[in-house]
């Protein structure tokens, strides 16, 4: 099976088990959802939620950030951890942004191709190809599928890509990848990697993709599974 027909297949598995997934109704400003990205990173969507609404909350435009001292934006998104990288990430961005564009938005990639999007957006420093692609997906609905620490396990466990890190995963991933179905494929791989797939012990006696895994290692032995989360964060910004 090419990589195309299996990226297909797996996607109908996935949407058979856990449905279509939800997403904004109206999709966010891509700044919104650039600072949410990164305060998504190594903490749980909950956390990273409230701490984006902090600041939100805070300030009436992200303009004032860039008079906003860092420590001070470092203290309201204390919740979702590594506050001082995340801070320093942000302000960076509004200020650069400030001051090549005049604006504090993001609005002009909107004309921009995918690769042109993401090669402006990771010049910004604590920006990668993982946040500026989940910024192309979920804010400006491009078909992009962005990889994160679920994605690149399962993608490469399953058998889709065979690839060493992220971003490598990422462009291999997305270099022939089926029209329109980024979102589902996405989101619900993330469910996959939480709830079934998961680092070490993956449950796979109850995994939707079993009989079509390449993974050599299936563990199918009885579990217990645990309670997780269905809220996602890049689907609920607003």
């Amino acid at each position: 099976m090419k990589q195309k027909e299996y990226i297909q297949k797996v996607n109908e598995l996935l949407i058979k088990q856990f449905g279509i997934p939800e997403r904004n109704k109206k999709l966010p400003d891509a700044l919104d959802l650039l600072i949410a990205t990164i305060l998504s990173q190594n903490t749980n969507d909950n956390n990273s939620y409230k701490a984006f609404r902090n600041l939100k909350d805070k300030y009436i435009s992200w303009d004032e950030l860039t008079i906003e001292k860092r420590n001070v934006i470092e203290k309201e998104i204390r919740i979702a951890g590594l506050a001082k990288q995340k801070s320093e990430a942000i302000k960076n961005v509004i200020t650069q942004l400030k001051k090549s564009t005049g604006e504090v938005s993001l609005i002009h990639i909107n004309q921009f191709s995918v690769e042109e999007a993401i090669n402006e957006l990771i010049q910004y420093k604590g920006i990668g190809i993982k946040t500026a692609s989940c910024v192309l997906l979920f804010a400006l609905d491009r078909n992009v599928c962005p990889v994160d620490t679920h994605v690149f396990r399962t993608v490469n466990r399953i058998g889709i890509i065979s690839e060493k890190t992220r971003d490598k995963t990422f462009y291999s991933l997305n270099k022939n990848f089926p029209d329109g179905i980024a979102h589902s494929f996405h989101t619900n791989l993330i469910r996959l990697g939480r709830e079934i797939c998961k680092p070490a012990n993956p449950d796979c006696r109850v995994c939707p993709l079993l009989k079509i895994c390449k993974y050599k290692k299936k563990n199918t032995d009885m579990k217990k599974t645990g309670k997780t989360s269905k809220f996602m964060l890049l689907d609920n910004i607003n």
